[in-house]
């Protein structure tokens, strides 16, 4: 095959590649300044969740790393919103949040693991 008819396939399989990468985690200081777009999320957020999920070394998932997000993703939301209500590891119930709504979780759930809908 000549360098010309290579050169496109080369390119293909490296852009292809790139899209099946995992993001970077965040750094903890850029996992420390994260926090949802919506103000009642991002209140229940920095109240509840910050303290584990933006601190490394807590067994937490920490928000936003895909490596440690992405499989519990694959669990479905569902069988995540069970984990919160009722408590999972040392996830305590409820995740200390006396005034989430199980659509307040499914928010959190969703910033955390970079799931929210982009505007």
């Amino acid at each position: 095959m000549s360098a010309k008819r290579f050169l496109p396939l080369l390119l293909l399989g490296a852009a292809l590649s790139a899209c099946n990468r995992t993001p970077p985690a965040p750094t903890p200081e850029e996992a420390a300044r994260l926090a949802p777009a919506d103000p009642h999320l991002a209140a229940l957020y920095v109240n509840t969740c910050k303290a584990c999920h933006a601190t490394p070394g807590t067994g937490a998932p920490l928000v936003h790393d895909h490596a440690q997000w992405d499989p519990r993703w694959k669990q479905g939301e569902e069988v995540l919103l069970t984990h919160v209500i009722e408590g999972y590891r040392a996830m305590p119930a409820g995740g200390q949040c006396a005034a989430c709504t199980p659509k307040d979780y499914l928010g959190l759930i969703r910033f955390m693991a970079d799931r929210e809908e982009k505007p």
